[in-house]
């Protein structure tokens, strides 16, 4: 039974084993619908390489598709380590979810919209205290600013009532997230934050949360699988966060070495200007100094 201090399994863990079952698409379909405002209903999980059951896996990715009201084809994915390419790979996905729809001698027509989600527990780039950034293409003017709008007949054939059908784009920055929730997306944040239900949360999808993500309710066997992965994330986390502190004080280093050449050759540069000021020839001055053709070229 939830209390005010219930606390649930992790999102991340979860989406990769047990809301793989179809009997729980409710609670990702809860979450869509928190973040995209209107209702979606879950297809299928879709199975890819990047989509292995190993709760070691780097990527740790989670690809699911879904449609809402308006057919239109929804894919989430669940991405919390971090990757160089990372922003790269979210268009990669995006794209593959587009060209999947199409078989071979289809007509274009049957493309439906896909909306990429990503949801990531590391520092991805600025973008002030914002949690959610979102993103889509749209054909603007280069002279007048006004965006391309297609025609009505041109528009035919398509599941959308305007053309909107390049892909959309979410980035929720979950460590970004720090406020009292109060509604249904922010309930969302604050679980995939802190793994936190509210007992008396409103939201479909995170009412059944409560009763399948219940970390009490889970085997020995689950529960020891469950632990390790907590452990390997820990582990990872500190590994990646070495290395950012490495890179760091090697980039210190570096900038140091560079303040103190630079300093060094402003002083000879600066001596030798005092010397020429005085009436010593300059070439006899560079001699003196044994200064270095670039610094000869800044007398």
């Amino acid at each position: 039974m939830a209390t005010k201090d219930s606390f649930y399994i992790r999102f991340d863990w979860a989406a990769k084993r047990l809301l793989r079952d179809k009997a729980n698409f409710a609670i990702l379909e809860g979450f869509l619908s928190a973040l995209l405002g209107e209702r979606v209903t879950i297809l299928e999980i879709l199975e890819s390489e990047s989509n292995r059951l190993n709760p070691y896996d780097k990527y740790n990715v989670v690809d699911i598709k879904a449609r809402n009201h308006r057919g239109e084809v929804i894919i989430i994915e669940v991405q919390n380590l971090y990757e160089m390419d990372f922003v790269k790979r979210i268009l990669y996905g995006a794209s593959k979810a587009v060209v999947e729809q199409v078989s071979s001698g289809d007509p274009y027509g049957v493309i439906h919209k896909v909306y990429s989600i990503a949801i990531v527990y590391f520092d991805l780039g600025s973008g002030g205290d914002d949690y959610v950034f979102r993103g889509h293409t749209n054909l603007v003017g280069m002279h007048s600013r006004k965006e391309l709008i297609v025609s009505e007949s041109d528009r035919k054939g398509y599941i959308t009532d305007t053309y909107d059908i390049f892909p959309e784009y979410f980035v929720l920055k979950v460590n970004n997230f720090d406020k009292i929730a109060t509604t249904p997306l922010e309930e969302w944040m604050d679980y995939l934050k802190r793994g936190y239900i509210s007992p008396s949360t409103q939201d479909s999808g995170l009412i059944r949360a409560q009763k399948v993500l219940d970390r009490e309710a889970m085997t020995d066997a689950e529960r020891y699988e469950y632990d390790r992965y907590l452990i390997a994330k820990r582990s990872q986390q500190d590994s990646m966060e070495k290395e950012r502190a490495e890179g760091r004080a090697e980039g210190m280093a570096q900038g140091l070495s560079q303040g103190i050449a630079q300093g060094i050759t402003q002083g000879r540069l600066q001596s030798a200007k005092m010397m020429i000021d005085g009436g010593l020839p300059r070439q006899q001055v560079i001699d003196l100094l044994h200064l270095t053709p670039d610094e000869t070229a800044m007398l």
